[in-house]
């Protein structure tokens, strides 16, 4: 079977990212946990937020994709690594 399809078949959906849609560009995460992720505008959302905005188009380059009954966002293929949510720096979460 072909490797990108399977990479692919893991995701449970890939929205259509809107023109002004904003990409991740970093992690936040609790216990070795992500628990939200920051934009590229800098402002930080919780996993569920990212999700709900991913649907709604307003994240790129991201699935979404569950692990038991939780929704979570994962990078969609694209041949390259660098761009890959595990690849993204981890910061903090606001006090």
């Amino acid at each position: 079977m072909d490797n990108q399809n399977n990479v692919k078949n893991t995701l449970d959906q890939i929205p259509e990212a809107n023109k002004n849609a904003k990409s991740i560009t970093g992690l936040v995460k609790e216990n070795g946990k992500i628990t939200g992720y920051q934009l590229s505008d800098n402002s930080v959302v919780s996993k569920q937020q990212g999700v709900n905005m991913a649907k709604q188009g307003q994240i790129s380059g991201v699935g979404i994709a569950h692990r038991g009954d939780t929704e979570y966002l994962k990078s969609v293929p694209n041949g390259s690594e660098n761009d890959n949510l595990g690849n993204l720096p981890s910061i903090s979460p606001e006090e």
